[in-house]
This record gives C-alpha cells, sequence and structure tokens, in this order.
C-alpha cells in the first residue's frame, strides 16, 4: 500500500535512512487505518470512505 521509494526519499530528506522493516511495519498501519476507515464508513451506512473517517 506504500511506496518504498517515497518513503525512503522522504526521510532522505530529513536526515535519516530507512530501517530493512520500517516500510513492512509502515506498510501494515496503512492498511490497518484503512480498514478501520471503511468499517465507520460502514457503519454510517455511506459507501464513499472520507477523511473524517479516520
Amino acid at each position: 500500500m506504500i511506496v518504498q521509494s517515497h518513503v525512503k526519499e522522504t526521510l532522505s530528506k530529513m536526515g535519516l535512512r530507512c530501517g530493512g522493516d520500517f516500510c513492512d511495519a509502515l506498510a501494515k498501519e496503512c492498511e490497518n487505518l484503512v480498514k478501520k476507515a471503511a468499517s465507520r464508513c460502514k457503519e454510517n451506512k455511506r459507501q464513499t470512505v472520507y477523511g473524517c473517517d479516520c
């Protein structure tokens, strides 16, 4: 769900490096956030996920 090269580039601009497991952990967090937002959307009987669902 994430683009590793973009993550690494962002960290590089901050003067940081990306550990081997960071992108995997970030992708998992992203997936969990999407699932949470989708669940909230369904609870509100909508089919469109909005920023407020996060």
